[in-house]
């Protein structure tokens, strides 16, 4: 099935502007200028363009024969749902895990690579190996001790806890690693994501807006 477009150009004859008794010898005929274009769909067979345009309607005869109710492919087709595995979650999206008291502490190296993904930590180095860190600033007393009650809910069901301070009217400082191998581990950023993703907004100091 094909569909051409043919379009034509015609240009009249020019006459010139001298007097008529001398027109004959000064008439100039312009040739018919034309042109054809074609457009060439092929709906089948041949090469198919309508691929390049995505998804076409189907035609009357295939709704008719009611091809939308049958299963193509072949029947041996394995269908699999792929689960991310654990490198392709964000750290909050994981799970704490038990570990061993035999295994070691994570390096300082492992440890700031992880540092990059946990937002306002920062890597303590003390005698007992080293520690998570976070400090907010927070609107008042109040504030302070609403988001010791979110991090607690958060914690809670990580079964990780962290070392939690109210400091002076308006701070909440938090620190965490793993006592039972002196030092961190991958539940300490675990934890530490999660308690990123609390909402805060409504409990640090509000901006000041200037007229």
């Amino acid at each position: 099935m094909a569909t051409i477009t043919t379009t034509h150009l015609s240009f009249p004859l020019l006459l010139s502007p001298y007097p008529h008794h001398q027109q004959q010898h000064y008439l100039k005929p312009i040739p018919t200028v034309s042109f054809r274009s074609s457009i060439r769909v092929r709906a089948q067979g041949g090469v198919d363009k309508l691929g390049d345009f995505g998804a076409r309607d189907p035609f009357p005869a295939e709704v008719a024969s009611g091809f939308a109710d049958k299963v193509l492919g072949n029947g041996d087709t394995e269908h699999k749902i792929l689960i991310p595995n654990i490198s392709a979650l964000s750290l909050s999206q994981q799970q704490c895990t038990p570990l061993s008291p035999f295994q070691s502490p994570m390096s300082a190296t492992d440890a700031q690579k992880l540092l990059k993904k946990v937002l306002g930590w920062r890597l303590l180095e003390e005698e007992g190996g080293l520690k998570l860190q976070c400090l907010w600033k927070l609107r008042d007393f109040k504030c302070g001790v609403e988001l010791i009650n979110r991090i607690y809910k958060v914690v809670e069901a990580a079964g990780h806890y962290p070392n939690i301070h109210l400091e002076a009217p308006n701070q909440v400082r938090a620190e965490i690693w793993t006592a039972a191998i002196g030092g961190l581990s991958m539940n300490d950023f675990i934890v530490a994501a999660k308690i990123d993703d609390i909402k805060t907004s409504d409990l640090v100091p509000r901006k000041r807006v200037w007229a």
